[in-house]
């Protein structure tokens, strides 16, 4: 880890912290990784902190996003082999709560794996 430089204003030494201008700051967060980030924030302060100051929070959160979405994908493909939906022609409303509770299903496997593991 790099040192850091500090301000003085008043009495006080305030780190004069900045973040690089990368490829991945460019991205944006997605739902997952704002809640890991929250879920960092207000759980792990420590952690949050030491990330952003070593700058790996952004990259993290960008891999924790992409990784969520893929899991989900393929939680979603597993879970509609073993419980086929009905007919979205015929049964367009119960098609959709199908697989809406699916889609739960699948997003609270994630929470527990990579949201707030």
């Amino acid at each position: 880890m790099s040192e850091l430089n500090y301000l003085k204003s008043g009495d006080y030494l305030i780190p004069d912290v900045k973040l690089t201008q990368t490829e991945q700051t460019t991205t944006r967060l997605g739902k997952y990784g704002r809640m890991r980030r929250t879920f960092l924030k207000e759980h792990r302060p420590m952690t949050y902190s030491d990330m952003a100051l070593s700058e790996t929070l952004f990259p993290h959160l960008i891999e924790v996003q992409e990784t969520a979405q893929r899991r989900i994908d393929q939680i979603m493909k597993e879970l509609i082999q073993s419980n086929p939906a009905p007919d979205r022609k015929t049964d367009s409303l119960g098609w959709a709560a199908h697989m809406n509770s699916l889609k739960a299903v699948a997003e609270e496997n994630v929470m527990t794996e990579l949201i707030y593991a």
